[in-house]
């Protein structure tokens, strides 16, 4: 493996590790796991980080290519600096209690299954044969679980901050590194809250884990702003 390569997979993986370990969709997989086959949820969770994690990568990967590499640079050492700041922030604010999260996601999604079902009770038998027919087909050749732990994962992550941490990663190092290393840190956080469901999750500490991912976003921006550009 050449350095730069190196580089990019070890930053992804501890990034991703530290980012995605107990936060809200850790909570969902591990939630789902409890109500679903485990396979499914597995399945429908990797799957959207997979796709989630080239998504970012491929837009890291494009930034050189539409600003020079130099202010590409110096932009994802100010975010380094930014999220590494606000994590020990949010962290410090945090009361430690991680069930308050659990118990919020748990309500959110039996919410949403009672609303499905209150609203499968009022339709006519007809139309629901019906609207079977004019499902999408990605929708048809998939379980309906695998769908829903897919979905979940990928809206609850578009936008965060490990997603935009991602692209900044991927425009400062190796790409490819960035693929493999974020990865293998979702998948193996996701077969931690499937496999250890809410008992683990339970056990995490919300606010221990925010402290060593901000302090480990500083380290990256210093880092970043030690190498240079063309480091």
């Amino acid at each position: 493996m050449s350095p730069s390569l190196f580089a990019g997979f070890t930053k992804s993986l501890a990034m991703t590790a530290l980012s995605e370990i107990g936060d809200r969709t850790f909570c969902v997989a591990a939630i789902l796991a409890m109500r679903h086959p485990r396979n499914l949820v597995l399945a429908g969770c990797v799957a959207s980080s997979v796709v989630m994690t080239l998504i970012s990568s491929s837009l890291g990967w494009a930034a050189p290519n539409l600003i020079s590499r130099k202010w590409s640079h110096h932009v994802t050492t100010i975010l380094f600096f930014v999220f590494g700041i606000l994590s020990l922030w949010e962290s410090y604010k945090e009361d430690g209690d991680s069930d308050d999260e659990l118990e919020e996601v748990e309500a959110e999604l039996d919410a949403d299954s009672n609303n499905k079902k209150s609203e499968s009770k009022h339709k006519p038998k007809d139309d629901d044969d019906s609207k079977k027919h004019q499902r999408p087909f990605l929708i048809r050749f998939f379980s309906p679980v695998f769908v829903k732990a897919f979905s979940i994962t990928f809206f609850g992550e578009w936008g965060d901050m490990s997603q935009i941490a991602t692209i900044g990663l991927a425009a400062d190092e190796n790409p490819l590194g960035v693929v493999l290393g974020g990865v293998i840190a979702q998948a193996l956080c996701t077969t931690a809250a499937v496999l250890g469901g809410k008992s683990l999750a339970s056990k995490i500490s919300e606010k221990m884990v925010g402290l060593l991912s901000g302090a480990l976003f500083l380290v990256f921006g210093v880092m970043s702003l030690l190498s240079g550009p063309e480091g």
